[in-house]
């Protein structure tokens, strides 16, 4: 099948209702009003993502939290903090100050159930809304660079990426991050498909 704008439409439409209410979660932890920019959607190559990430981050230390999925259509999810941000959303969070020795022992636990909460919901809703049945993997925490992200790990460079993207921002506690969904483009045409039962005669 081909991916054409229509898709990118509902899949933008779809991304943007699941970070919508994720946004809502989080907004309720934090106490904060959360800024989102509308998702991107594009086709891309390993080396395509790469070089937009490092053009985001460069080199920066970044916390991410990964969530795998798999079912009719299979990928990973992930939510990305620049190092300083993760910092102040697990002060926020914890109560303990920036740069305190406790911190760092709650740290990978409380981003952990944050992205576990925040990329649940975002895949819930797609896959409720698609109506199709998706198994998760445990949320896993790393810290690195663009250049040793996991999802570089073991995909082949000749593999096409279907990127959905969202920035956030909560301005007054100085946390900014990602929001990014990679669907394997062995499983786009289930997804497209999918896209196609739901919304019918609309695309």
């Amino acid at each position: 099948m081909k991916l054409t704008v229509s898709h990118i439409d509902a899949l933008q439409e779809l991304v943007n209702i699941g970070v919508g209410r994720a946004a809502g979660v989080l907004n309720d932890m934090l106490d904060s009003p959360i800024q989102l920019n509308i998702p991107e959607v594009r086709l891309l190559s390993p080396e395509e993502l790469k070089l937009e990430l490092k053009s985001q981050f460069d080199n920066s230390l970044l916390a991410t939290v990964q969530l795998s999925f798999s079912g009719s259509f299979s990928g990973t999810s992930e939510l990305v903090f620049p190092s300083e941000s993760a910092a102040h959303l697990v002060s926020v969070l914890t109560g303990e100050a920036p740069g305190t020795p406790d911190l760092d022992v709650v740290k990978i636990g409380a981003l952990l159930e944050v992205g576990n909460i925040v990329l649940n919901g975002i895949m819930g809703s797609l896959s409720n809304a698609l109506i199709e049945h998706l198994d998760y993997s445990l949320p896993a925490y790393t810290e690195s660079n663009v250049n040793d992200f996991p999802i570089f790990a073991d995909i082949d460079e000749n593999t096409k990426i279907l990127l959905a993207r969202t920035y956030f921002k909560i301005e007054q506690l100085q946390i900014s991050g990602d929001i990014i969904l990679m669907f394997t483009i062995g499983s786009l045409d289930a997804l497209l498909k999918a896209i196609d039962l739901t919304f019918g005669e609309a695309l």
